[in-house]
């Protein structure tokens, strides 16, 4: 199945999509497609951009991204260091209740179901504690054949369905999905360039430049297509940065490596940026997750 961006590819004999991957790294172009998108992340890590949100991702992790919800998984290039040779797996499963299922999902039984989509269609992280039984079921699906396939998609959604209240979304409720293809090229583009580059120090003039737009009218197309100014974005991607290499690398111990290497030009600007976006300081974050296992 090949993906496009904004567009998905569905074969006509299927109902129920499944892909399963391993490649040198994640699809790396901003796209929406009208199908959900339920994402497994057997091998790898980075971040998770959905709407104008973003969210850590390592092995283990899975998302349920809502329709037309622009998303993009960006390998971390921290990940290969060391190893290039290294890749990424992912198992996802691809299924539109407004197009070909929509039979199903407007049956009596399903009625439920119907109301759980429409309550989180901004989709959102599966806990960690049921993420296991819920891989079992994605990885059952990539493998089932025939009638199999509808069986283990069936048994898959009453899985989801019993996190209802246990869910957080992935993007703000007022996110607007309302994005040409031709923006989500664009700021797939704009994207990629601060993804490549947001630790070193990059400046408001310099992405201007790649936008082929003065600094004041892209200040004004970055905060309205993505909620974000550009400082608040490149904040929230070396701080998603610097919690993993907190909690999962070798110097995880050294705060102030941490903080340089995600690109902070200061300690003291590091922590104070750091408690704005998680709600924690940098050691105080630590101890959460040594003292709990995962931060929320």
């Amino acid at each position: 199945m090949k993906v496009l961006p904004f567009t998905i590819l569905v074969p006509d004999d299927r109902s129920v999509i499944s892909e399963y991957i391993e490649m040198a790294h994640f699809y790396p172009h901003l796209h929406r497609h009208d199908e959900w998108q339920i994402t497994f992340i057997e091998r790898g890590e980075g971040t998770l951009i959905t709407g104008s949100e973003m969210h850590a991702f390592k092995a283990g992790d899975i998302f349920v991204i809502g329709s037309k919800m622009p998303h993009l998984f960006k390998s971390n290039p921290d990940y290969f260091k060391g190893n290039p040779e290294l890749s990424i797996k992912a198992c996802s499963i691809y299924f539109n209740p407004e197009g070909i299922l929509a039979s199903l999902f407007n049956l009596p039984e399903m009625k439920t179901l119907k109301t759980f989509f429409k309550k989180h269609k901004e989709g959102f992280k599966v806990p960690f504690k049921v993420s296991k039984n819920i891989a079992s079921h994605i990885l059952d699906i990539q493998y089932a054949t025939g009638s199999s396939v509808m069986f283990g998609f069936l048994k898959l959604m009453d899985r989801l369905q019993e996190m209802d209240d246990q869910v957080k979304p992935l993007c703000s409720k007022t996110y607007s999905l309302n994005v040409s293809e031709s923006e989500g090229r664009r700021l797939s583009k704009i994207i990629n360039y601060i993804m490549g580059k947001y630790n070193t120090q990059l400046s408001l003039e310099e992405i201007a430049d790649i936008a082929f737009m003065t600094p004041q009218a892209f200040c004004r197309y970055f905060k309205k297509h993505t909620g974000h100014t550009f400082v608040s974005f490149l904040n929230e991607v070396r701080v998603n940065d610097a919690c993993k290499n907190l909690i999962f690398r070798e110097h995880a111990g050294c705060i102030s490596e941490v903080a340089y290497n995600a690109g902070f030009n200061s300690i003291t600007n590091f922590n104070r940026v750091f408690r704005t976006v998680t709600g924690h300081s940098p050691r105080g974050y630590i101890d959460s997750y040594t003292n709990v296992g995962k931060i929320a």
